[in-house]
Parts: structure tokens; sequence; C-alpha cells
């Protein structure tokens, strides 16, 4: 794992709703991730696991607080160069794999690289690499209607590492997964952080990939606190 920083994100408000009816959610949260860590975060659901994936990957703004993604502060910048960042820096994968129905598993890698511009050659390269590293050569001319969960939520991870980011932010990416494709996909993320030095970030109820993680976090009340417990609910 390297010292270097991937992710820093400081005092961190988030809130439902305005005004007199407004609900704090994230409470001055602060989270810094090194190149190639793992780091789950627990908490019961409707505790705010979602809402703070999505200030940390510039999704949705904070009330307060900064989120910087390699050395640069995203909030601070302009929508389009906000979107360049996030397109280029950080991968998405939630805990239903939303594939798009209408196109091949191929294709739905391949989609993030062609949206940026790349060539059709080059991102469907980099698309047939990647679903050959998760276990799915012999699925990519599928359509997800035609594959399981596992494997739908496996084509998720090769898309959201497809434009080779330099963090990933997975909201319960094993939610959905029996214990053998949970444990496929667990194991794929730490081989993935071991030689890629991709940085995780991982929503979780799982026990188990909690465990797995090299650091785990807790959501309570809205404060993001050191997990020394093991809780997951």
């Amino acid at each position: 794992m390297s010292n270097t920083t991937v992710l820093d994100a400081r005092d961190l408000w988030c809130s439902y709703g305005t005004g007199e009816t407004a609900i704090s959610v994230i409470r001055g949260a602060s989270l810094k991730v090194s190149r190639g860590e793992v780091v789950a975060v627990t908490g019961p659901s409707g505790s705010g696991k979602s809402t703070l994936l999505h200030a940390l990957g510039l999704l949705d703004r904070p009330e307060g607080g900064t989120v910087t993604v390699c050395g640069r502060n995203g909030w601070s910048m302009g929508g389009s160069a906000r979107a360049a960042l996030r397109n280029r820096s950080i991968g998405f994968v939630f805990q239903f794999h939303h594939l798009l129905e209408e196109f091949t598993l191929l294709e739905n890698v391949a989609m993030p690289c062609l949206i940026s511009g790349m060539g059709a050659k080059e991102a469907r390269e980099r698309a047939e690499r990647l679903l050959e590293r998760v276990g799915l050569s012999h699925r990519m001319s599928h359509f997800p209607s035609r594959v399981s969960g596992g494997e739908g939520q496996r084509t998720a991870l090769a898309r959201a590492l497809v434009m080779e980011p330099d963090m990933v932010l997975a909201d319960e990416p094993t939610g959905n997964l029996d214990g053998g494709n949970s444990n496929q996909v667990q194991d794929l993320m730490m081989e993935l952080a071991a030689e890629g030095g991709r940085s995780f970030v991982m929503a979780t109820h799982s026990r188990e990939l909690a465990s797995a993680a090299h650091r785990r976090l807790r959501l309570e009340s809205g404060v993001l606190l050191e997990d020394c417990d093991g809780n997951d609910t």
C-alpha cells in the first residue's frame, strides 16, 4: 500500500430536506484514503452511507466541507472540470449493478470509454481485458438479462475499472449476492487493490466484506468513527 493520498475529505456535512425540516445525515465526517487501500464503511440502514459515498464521489454536493481527489478539490471547481475529474479518477459500483439492458456486457463495460471520447478500438480492447480479468470472457456478447446476479455485479466492477480510476466507490457491492458470488467479488476487489494500486471505499452491511478491508469505519448518528468492535448493523 502506498503512502500517496488518493482521497482527502474533510468536515463533510450533508442533510436531507431544507429549512426547519432538514435532517442532518453526515455531521463533520473526515476521511483520508491512501493508494491501494481498501476502506469499509459500516452502519445501519438509513445511517447515510450512500449519502457519504455520493459526496465523496462528487455526485451530490455537501453543505459543507471539502473533497480532494488526487490533489484536486472537486467541489471548488466548475461542473465540467468536476465531471472530467470524476470520469478519470473515480469508478462507481452500486448495489444494483444498473447495467443497460439493451447493450451486451462488452458494450456496457466499454461505454464510459466511448463517452469520454476514446476510440472504439481502444474502448473495446479495454473492455475485453477487464471482462477476461473478472472471469467473463465467455459472456461478452450476452445481454444483462441472460447472466446471473454475480456475473452482472462483476460486469459492473469491470465497468467501474475501465477508465483506470484511482479510486472505486462501492455501495453494498455484495448486498444482493449469494455467499459464493459475494466471496468472488470480495476477493477480486482485494486483488485489484493489491495488484493495481486501486483504492476502494465500500459501504457495506457484510461482516465478511468489512473484515477483509484494510480499515473499517462506522457511521453512527452522522459521525464517522473508527470501528473496533466489528458490528455491522
